[in-house]
């Protein structure tokens, strides 16, 4: 039972394996792995008052930050990176009242590339990106 828990933990997804899932999923995964790095970058700033971290995280995780990071990464991006995002921003999702339906579907895009890089094992490529798009976001 515990290997099974483990396997699957720790299971790296095959390229074939990864686009042949829905772009929402991408991005599920994706936003947990980016608000990490947020709460990472952050909390290694200096940040400790957890009301200072959450006012100071939303200009990162917002659509609207997260559309910004994307669209300055895009022209960095490989085919199969902008193909992601492109799945992920294509893809029908319900927007949020308080987000612009463009950013948050732009948003979306981000989250599935990050989920995408996280599941195949991406981890220096998936750092790079995200050390240059939150360096444009803290500018």
């Amino acid at each position: 039972m515990e290997e099974s828990v483990k396997q699957r933990l720790l299971k790296k997804y095959t390229v074939s394996e990864a686009r042949a899932l829905n772009p929402l999923t991408l991005a599920y995964i994706g936003d947990g792995v980016y608000s990490e790095y947020i709460r990472r970058f952050l909390v290694s700033g200096g940040l400790s008052n957890v009301n200072h971290l959450t006012k100071e995280s939303i200009k990162y995780v917002k659509a609207d930050g997260q559309s910004k990071m994307v669209l300055a990464l895009m022209d960095s991006l490989t085919d199969e990176e902008q193909s992601i995002v492109r799945r992920g921003r294509n893809t029908r999702s319900q927007v949020p009242k308080h987000a612009r339906t463009i950013d948050y579907r732009y948003a979306t895009g981000l989250e599935a590339l990050v989920g995408y890089l996280e599941l195949t094992g991406q981890k220096e490529r998936l750092e790079e990106l995200m050390v240059r798009g939150i360096d444009l976001l803290s500018e």
